[in-house]
C-alpha cells in the first residue's frame, strides 16, 4: 500500500511539474503552479514559511518522502533505476554512506550560494537541473509536435491548435541539460540514487532530519531470513541485512524493500514503544497519513494572464553593457542571490523575451533580449511563476512604473536621423510616450528627425528596440539598470 501510494503521488507530481515546463499557453500554471512552489530550495529562497514548515514536519514524521514523491529529479532517478532493474533483477547492494563526498558537496553549495557564484548553485540544485532538462530538451520537441498537429488541423479548417516559434534559447544550457540527463541516467542505472544521496544538497539537508523521523522502515529480526532481497532491491543502498539496520539518512521511503520481502520482516512503523504490531489496517492508515501530509504542501495560485504576441522577423541581439533582468527582480544582485536557474520563467514568457544567461557568474539565470519580442506592460507571467522569489509578484499597474533600463539611440544607424527615410516606429510604439521625434538640428526644423529619449519616462520594455526596422542591430536599444527604479 505504501509503495502504491508513493508511485501514484510521484506520478502526479512528475506529470504536473513536467507540464509546467512544456505548456506554452499559460494555463498549466493556474492549476499546477503550487507544485513548483512546493520545492524545498525554492521555498527557502522565497522565504515561503508555510511550505518550509510543512516540509520539515513531513520529514520529521515520515522520513525523506520528499525525495521520492515531490522532487521531480528524484522521481526521474527512480524511473531510470526501475529501467535498470528491468534489465537485471536484484541489482543493488548495501554500501556505506559516502560522507567524504556528500558533505563537501553540501559545503561547496553553501559557499557558492553566499559567495554569489550562481552557476555552481544552479548546477547542483535538483529542481533547476530538472527544469533545464525539460525546457531545453523536451519543450522544443513538445512544441514541434504541436506544430505538426497545427498543420494537420489547418488542412481541416480547424483552429484547435496554432503554430508556435521553436528556437534555441541557449546552446550552453542545452549542452548542460544533455550532460546532466546522461550523468543522471548512468548513475541511476548503475547505482540507483547515487546522485540523490551524494551530490544533491537538498537531499543531504533532509537526511540530517530524516534520521530522527517518527515513522521508519524497520526490520523484525525474528522474521528476517537474511535472504538479502531487501538490500538487493534498495535503490538507496541503505539496508544492511547482515546487521539488520537501515541508514535512515539515505532511505527515501520508496517501499520497494517491503514489497520484495517474502517473510514480512519489514514494515513502515513508529518506535517499538508506540507500535507493537503491524496490521493491514495500520499500514493503510499510515499510507493515508503520508498522502494527507503531502497534500498539505499545496499552495493557492492566482489566475495568470497570457500576454500573447504576433510573431515578426527576428533580429540580432544587442550587446548590452548592463544585462536586463525582469521587472520584479529588484536588482541584478537580488536575482543572483535568489534565482536557481530553473528556467520556469523562460519557458513561461509568452513574448520570447527571457532566455538563459551565458555569463559564467550568472549562468542559466534569466536575462532579457528584444530581438524576438518586447516586455509587454500588461504581462506579469514571469513574476507569477517564479517559485524562488527571484522575481517578486507584481501587478500590471506596478509593472508599468518599474524602470529596468532605458533606451539609447545610435544616431549613425537610425535611418530617420540619416535622412534616408521617415520612420518614427519607436515613437509610435512606445507604451509610455518616452520617445519623441525631434529635428536632428535644433536650429533647423527641416533637418532629418531623430528619436529623443525621456529617461524619466522610459521603463526599458524594449518595444522601440523590437520594432526598429534597422537590421541586424537595432538603431535603438535598451541598457539595463543594476538596481530597478520606480517612476
Amino acid at each position: 500500500m505504501l509503495r502504491t501510494i508513493r508511485i501514484i503521488l510521484a506520478t502526479i507530481f512528475l506529470i504536473g511539474l513536467s507540464f509546467l515546463f512544456l505548456d506554452f499557453t499559460g494555463t498549466a500554471h493556474h492549476w499546477l503552479g503550487w507544485m513548483a512552489k512546493a520545492q524545498a530550495l525554492e521555498a527557502v529562497l522565497a522565504l515561503n514559511v508555510v511550505v518550509i514548515i510543512a516540509l520539515v514536519v513531513l520529514t520529521l514524521v515520515f522520513g525523506r518522502i520528499y525525495c521520492s514523491v515531490i522532487c521531480p529529479l528524484g522521481i526521474v532517478q527512480d524511473i531510470f533505476g526501475w529501467l535498470g532493474k528491468k534489465a537485471k533483477k536484484n541489482r543493488y547492494s548495501y554500501s556505506k554512506e559516502m560522507k567524504w563526498l556528500r558533505y563537501p558537496m553540501l559545503a561547496l553549495f553553501v559557499i557558492a550560494f553566499f559567495a554569489g557564484v550562481g552557476s555552481v548553485v544552479q548546477l547542483l540544485a535538483p529542481y533547476s537541473a530538472f527544469g533545464r532538462i525539460m525546457s531545453s530538451i523536451f519543450q522544443p520537441l513538445y512544441m514541434l509536435g504541436n506544430n505538426v498537429l497545427a498543420g494537420i488541423a489547418e488542412r481541416a479548417d480547424s483552429y484547435t491548435f496554432y503554430s508556435v516559434d521553436v528556437w534555441m534559447k541557449s546552446l550552453p544550457v542545452l549542452l548542460i541539460a544533455v550532460a546532466t540527463l546522461i550523468i543522471l541516467f548512468v548513475l541511476a542505472w548503475r547505482g540507483g540514487r547515487t546522485y540523490c544521496n551524494t551530490v544533491c544538497p537538498v537531499g543531504t539537508v533532509l537526511s540530517l532530519m530524516s534520521r530522527f523521523s517518527l515513522l521508519k522502515i524497520r526490520i523484525d529480526t525474528n522474521k528476517c531470513k537474511n535472504c538479502s532481497l531487501c538490500a538487493k532491491n534498495c535503490k538507496a543502498s541503505c539496508i544492511d541485512f547482515k546487521s539488520h539496520t537501515v541508514d535512515y539518512s539515505r532511505c527515501v521511503v520508496c517501499g520497494d524493500c517491503i514489497k520484495s520481502c517474502h517473510s514480512g520482516a519489514l514494515s513502515y512503523t513508529g518506535p517499538a514503544s508506540l507500535t507493537h504490531s503491524s496490521s493491514p489496517t495500520d499500514a493503510s492508515r499510515r499510507s493515508f497519513l503520508v498522502a494527507s501530509a503531502i497534500a498539505t504542501t499545496a499552495l493557492a495560485q492566482k489566475k495568470l494572464v497570457d500576454g500573447g504576441l504576433a510573431p515578426i522577423t527576428a533580429k540580432q541581439a544587442a550587446g548590452r553593457a548592463t544585462p536586463l533582468t525582469p521587472p520584479g527582480s529588484l536588482s541584478a544582485q537580488h536575482m543572483a542571490k535568489h534565482c536557481t536557474g530553473c528556467q520556469l520563467c523562460v519557458t513561461a514568457c509568452p513574448n520570447n523575451v527571457l532566455r538563459p544567461s551565458t555569463d559564467l557568474m550568472s549562468l542559466m539565470q534569466p536575462v532579457m533580449s528584444y530581438e524576438r519580442g518586447y516586455c509587454r506592460p500588461e504581462c506579469t507571467r514571469c513574476s507569477e511563476v517564479c517559485p524562488a522569489g527571484a522575481i517578486m509578484p507584481i501587478d500590471k499597474a506596478e509593472k508599468s512604473s518599474i524602470q529596468i533600463g532605458h533606451a539609447i539611440v545610435t544616431v549613425s544607424q537610425c535611418i530617420s536621423a540619416q535622412g534616408k527615410d521617415e520612420c518614427g516606429n519607436c515613437e509610435r510604439h512606445c507604451p509610455t510616450g518616452a520617445i519623441e521625434m525631434v529635428p536632428s538640428n535644433p536650429d533647423d526644423d527641416m533637418s532629418p528627425y531623430m528619436p529623443a529619449i525621456n529617461e524619466e519616462a522610459c521603463i526599458g520594455c524594449g518595444a522601440c528596440e523590437y520594432v526598429c526596422p534597422v537590421r541586424p542591430l537595432s538603431a535603438i536599444h535598451v541598457e539595463g539598470h543594476e538596481v530597478h527604479r520606480k517612476i
